[in-house]
């Protein structure tokens, strides 16, 4: 069986503010925040669960800490193709202009590092759709400096949340960190969660 919370150190394998305040809601600090550094290239014909999937494995497995690691990652796709974390404003707009009008899909990994190794995982897919966008309002976006390293090039959180016609499935898993998700692994390996 899992340890208690207070005995049990736990390890937050991500860079991201966002999943801290995520992890927060659950009522939930780690011990350490030690973001993996792992390649991040997705495998010849990778499809994007398999690859968000490998992508938690990975960073969970990568982290060197006592205790219990908690890792993931997300993932935007249209279709079969991955979209970049963006890095530049000329990849935020080409993402921005191929998801507008039009549904997409956001897949979320959690993956929980066990102390003796073993690996608990999920998955959250949210499709989201975006009302078709002008080139002002895409301008606009990108002036905001939001889509800076964020996969597909928006941060749900942000102004691109007015963009959005609708969503199926969970808004916190397009954010980062699937807390529904995170809620049953943390609890299944003995984690007081409320």
């Amino acid at each position: 069986m899992g340890c208690p919370r207070d005995k049990a150190h736990i390890t937050l394998a991500s860079a991201s503010p966002r999943r801290r305040e995520l992890l927060a809601r659950l009522g939930l600090a780690p011990d350490a925040v030690t973001p993996a550094d792992i390649d991040e290239t997705p495998l010849g014909d990778e499809l994007p669960r398999a690859y968000a999937l490998r992508m938690g494995r990975e960073k969970a497995r990568a982290v060197d800490a006592p205790g219990y690691v908690l890792a993931g990652d997300t993932v935007v796709a249209v279709g079969r193709r991955i979209l970049p974390k963006t890095e530049t404003a000329a990849e935020a707009r080409a993402c921005l202009e191929l998801i507008s009008g039009r549904r997409h899909q956001v897949l979320s990994s959690v993956v929980l590092r066990s102390p003796d190794g073993s690996l608990r995982e999920r998955l959250s897919e949210t499709v989201v759709r975006f009302k078709r966008l002008s080139d002002a309002e895409i301008t606009d976006y990108l002036a905001g400096d939001e889509w800076r390293g964020k996969a597909g090039g928006y941060a749900i959180q942000g102004a691109a949340e007015g963009l959005v016609e609708w969503i199926r499935g969970t808004h916190s898993g397009v954010m980062g960190l699937p807390l529904y998700e995170t809620r049953v692994l943390l609890k299944a390996a003995g984690f007081a969660i409320g």
